[in-house]
């Protein structure tokens, strides 16, 4: 048994190991070792011993199946597993209340952040609302380059990507629309579902060029029993002097939930047109209630005909009402409830009285009751989400399609009613819409929602109208030209402007975000072989970080490799003149000095930390790197020690 510590992974799961793994663990002779590329052995599956076990069910060859399939499909399956060698790095200078927000901004790939936050969020999103790409065929796809293998794919990822080169145009002339726009999105849900609590639900932006393959998407990653419903969205309330045939004036919402057995019934508070319009009757006797509104107790003629609901019931004048067919209650039931001031009697003006129940405004608990959400959105357009870009950032037409806060603030309240709280995550981010949407329904009801927002840093190719407002717009602020730097300055124009309005008195003001860039790994890159190396190579290597990266880029790599939460409260404290960095409290220290000695080692151990990270090649001596893991055994055994 060895005393060396530990290295950390430093680069994303592998998911396709993962995955094999739970076969493993279901059929374990359905997975053997075979050689890998490189010649070493590794655990593959036997896919014709699979098949036997599944012989029940399994559908074999090349027959006639029910499923969906495209050019590049098993290949965006493959590029979505295969793992990475990139890092988060932290940048304060652009983030908003760094130190204390809950709230993060990704910049970069949206498909390598799925991949970096695997380990940290897994399981853990309540919601994910996403406006991806319409594929309408003059916007824009990710150009994950579907033809090259995982090897090749893993090689490239290891480098840095050039400006632009993420995006292509998917024209008609590319030949390719409906396959590229289906493996870019097939492989980011697929990583998506991972982040999804049991009760977590999906909604999804899309208009009818490819609703019907989203729909079919989501079948295969969520399965169609977890379909919730397809939600219309009235986007605009005229027009269409420019439509050939109809006045299309709506666009979609897809809503399907991680597992649907977990989602309990969704609602959303009553409007106060609701409230004026349905409780209108005031109870004298009962007036802490609120008022009420009334359900008829006759019952419908689809009701079951049922004799023992045929009785009659004596009205506040003595006379005795009888049904028109039956009543919806039992008699003993209906005599408890009149008993109990339940019962509303409406005389009518032909004399006869009608007979309903009373639903109080405040329902047992005291609570004010809630509504269930309608299948139709009205009342927030496009032309909301115009005018609002326009607001915040100074009548600048930088987003002219931005999606209305309000319509996904709608849509954060029917997700997170009950708890309000929960992550809200958005890996298109666009304009900022969601970041806006949380924090104002957390200013509206007092909640404890955040947000992961995602954006890659989109060059601006200043052609087109909005083009060149946008990159006017970051010249004047100093902005470089991306995409992803005007919706970082929404979202904090946002957040001062809601802080300025009305707000819950038990909101937490939470209007920050940490900024984290997507980069190559802070690890020094190896691309030498060993007859090529020189012993100057080597001892240029002696240190393996690269010479650019801070301590706190560090730090935000290991909090990613050991699935620690990237908004939790960081301090630093000097130690026996080294820097030490403690993340929420004790959860983890590191530090990342040279010289590290015993005297600092044992400090840290007697705070007892739950982890515990060094560089490798930060200790004063042989000694100390030996003695590590044994002092930490002896002064705190709990403790997970690693390196870097």
């Amino acid at each position: 048994m060895t005393d060396e510590i530990e290295k950390l992974k430093m680069h994303s799961p592998d998911l396709t190991q993962d995955n094999i793994a739970k076969i493993r663990a279901l059929f374990p002779g359905c997975v053997t070792e075979a050689a890998g590329e490189d010649g070493a052995p590794t655990l593959k599956v036997d896919f014709d011993q699979l098949r036997q076990e599944l012989s029940d069910s399994i559908v074999e060859g090349p027959q006639e199946r029910y499923h969906l399939d495209w050019p590049g499909k098993r290949q965006a399956l493959i590029t979505a597993n295969a793992p990475i060698a990139k890092t988060l790095r932290p940048v304060r200078e652009e983030s908003v209340d760094f130190d204390t927000t809950q709230n993060l901004f990704i910049e970069g790939d949206n498909l390598e952040a799925l991949k970096l936050l695997q380990e940290t969020y897994l399981g853990k999103v309540k919601m994910i609302y996403i406006d991806p790409p319409y594929n309408t065929g003059n916007d824009f796809v990710y150009d994950d380059d579907f033809s090259e293998s995982s090897a090749e794919f893993l090689e490239r990822s290891n480098q840095k990507d050039e400006a632009g080169n993420r995006l292509v145009a998917n024209t008609q002339a590319n030949g390719r629309m409906h396959s590229d726009w289906l493996s870019m999105m097939r492989s980011r849900i697929g990583l998506a579902k991972n982040l999804m609590q049991a009760d977590g639900i999906i909604m999804i932006s899309i208009d009818d060029n490819e609703t019907h393959n989203l729909r079919k998407i989501c079948d295969d990653v969520f399965g169609a029993e977890n379909f919730i419903d397809n939600i219309i969205w009235k986007k605009r309330y005229g027009g269409g002097a420019k439509e050939k045939h109809l006045v299309s004036i709506h666009e979609y919402v897809l809503m399907y939930a991680r597992d649907i057995g977990a989602v309990a019934n969704l609602y959303v508070p009553l409007t106060d047109a609701q409230i004026e319009r349905y409780y209108k009757i005031q109870d004298e006797h009962f007036e802490e209630k609120g008022p009420f509104r009334t359900h008829p107790l006759e019952a419908m003629k689809s009701f079951e005909d049922r004799p023992n609901l045929r009785f009659s019931v004596t009205a506040p004048d003595g006379s005795e009402v009888w049904p028109k067919r039956q009543w919806r209650w039992s008699k003993d039931r209906m005599e408890q409830a009149v008993s109990a001031g339940e019962v509303y009697f409406q005389k009518l003006k032909d004399g006869a009285w009608s007979l309903s129940s009373k639903q109080y405004l405040k329902a047992p608990d005291g609570e004010t009751r809630a509504s269930k959400f309608f299948s139709i959105i009205d009342g927030v357009y496009g032309q909301h989400g115009t005018n609002e870009i326009l607001d915040i950032l100074g009548n600048t037409q930088v987003f002219p399609f931005a999606k209305p806060s309000e319509l996904v603030r709608k849509l954060v309240e029917l997700i997170t009613f009950e708890d309000r709280a929960g992550i809200v995550l958005d890996f298109f981010a666009g304009s900022g819409s969601t970041a806006q949407a949380v924090v104002q329904q957390n200013a509206i009801d007092g909640g404890r929602r955040s947000f992961i927002q995602v954006q890659i840093p989109e060059k601006l190719d200043e052609t087109g109208l909005s083009s060149k407002v946008a990159a006017k717009f970051c010249q004047e602020h100093g902005f470089p030209l991306f995409v992803s730097e005007i919706t970082k300055e929404r979202i904090r124009r946002a957040g001062a402007k809601i802080l300025e309005g009305e707000t819950h008195p038990d909101w937490n003001k939470d209007v920050g975000f940490r900024v984290l860039k997507i980069d190559s790994s802070n690890m020094a890159d190896v691309y030498y072989t060993p007859d090529a190396t020189t012993q100057a190579d080597l001892l240029a290597r002696v240190d393996n970080i690269k010479p650019d990266r801070t301590p706190e880029d560090l730090l935000f790599q290991v909090l990613l490799d050991w699935g620690v939460d990237l908004t939790l409260p960081i301090t630093r404290e000097t130690i026996h003149n080294k820097t030490v960095f403690f993340v929420a409290g004790t959860a983890l220290a590191a530090c990342f000095d040279n010289g590290v000695d015993e005297t600092l080692v044992k400090d840290l151990a007697a705070r007892a930390p739950m982890r515990v990270v060094f560089k490798d090649t930060g200790f004063k001596d042989d000694a100390t790197k030996i003695n590590v893991k044994q002092i930490f055994k002896s002064l705190s055994p709990d403790t997970d020690v690693k390196a870097i």
